[in-house]
């Protein structure tokens, strides 16, 4: 299993540049993060490479999360604010080896018909990932639940599945988080398993409450088990709050030699 911490809601101790060293003195080798809204690009850039860590996945611009957005997409009067970073995100993605962009879908708009919202939504994503292609890159789509997070406009895993279907792009895929799906539909391996070939990441935090592995009522030594047996190759991404922000106590159920995710390279002859 390849974990990644996610230095956008891990190290909250510390400003997001000095959260990549953070990770590493923590013994990741690999970290993932939402858009870094407020930074220079090239501070970054340069932070990554200061620290030594790869860089799973990186967020498209999804808006002013912490005043409540959940993405740009399927929102005509922002689609030329996603349009606009699709290439800055994509040039940092470039820059920091990032090959895998996740394009949160945003709310449901009342005044809209549902469908056209989504041909919206499937619009821009065409649009990001045809660009992406180029540098082969994958964009990816994230079911989020909505007991949190308002009338997000994809839901669940079926409509995810769906809608990365009508894309129509072949590298247009699943992002598959383990704590939205907990909430809003359950069933987390037999779901896993009937995707598995459309997921390209996993993240994972415990439910209720957000926390790591141990803190709620999933049953992670035996989902983890299960996606390993069902031979997932990609990481695991560490996306969630630490019980009282103490990010160090919070991984303590990770062996430090189990938080490397880099795979060593095999010697010939």
């Amino acid at each position: 299993m390849r974990f990644c911490a996610n230095i956008s809601i891990l190290f909250a101790e510390a400003p997001l540049l000095e959260r990549f060293g953070l990770a590493r003195n923590a013994g990741f080798d690999t970290v993932e993060l939402w858009w870094p809204s407020g930074h220079d690009v090239d501070d970054v850039a340069a932070a990554v490479r200061a620290a030594d860590v790869d860089v799973a996945l990186l967020n498209f611009d999804a808006g002013d999360m912490p005043g409540g957005d959940r993405g740009l997409i399927s929102d005509p009067a922002r689609q030329e604010a996603f349009r606009a970073n699709v290439p800055i995100a994509l040039d940092l993605a470039a820059t920091i080896g990032a090959t895998k962009l996740n394009a949160l879908a945003g709310h449901r708009i009342d005044s809209m018909a549902f469908d056209e919202q989504l041909s919206i939504a499937r619009e821009n994503v065409r649009f990001a990932a045809d660009r992406a292609a180029d540098i082969g890159v994958e964009v990816l789509i994230e079911a989020v639940n909505t007991i949190e997070n308002g009338p997000y406009l994809i839901p669940t895993t079926r409509a995810a599945s769906e809608f990365v279907a009508g894309v129509e792009r072949a590298n247009v895929r699943l992002q598959y988080d383990a704590y939205h799906m907990q909430r809003m539909e359950g069933d987390l391996t037999a779901t896993i398993e009937r995707h598995i070939g459309e997921i390209a990441h996993i993240q994972i935090a415990d439910s209720p409450g957000r926390g790591q592995p141990g803190t709620g009522e999933i049953n992670f030594d035996y989902l983890l088990a299960q996606i390993e047996a069902l031979g997932y190759a990609g990481y695991v991404g560490l996306e969630y709050k630490p019980p009282g922000g103490d990010t160090e106590a919070s991984i303590a159920w990770i062996p430090r030699e189990a938080r490397a995710a880099r795979r060593p390279t095999v010697s010939q002859g």
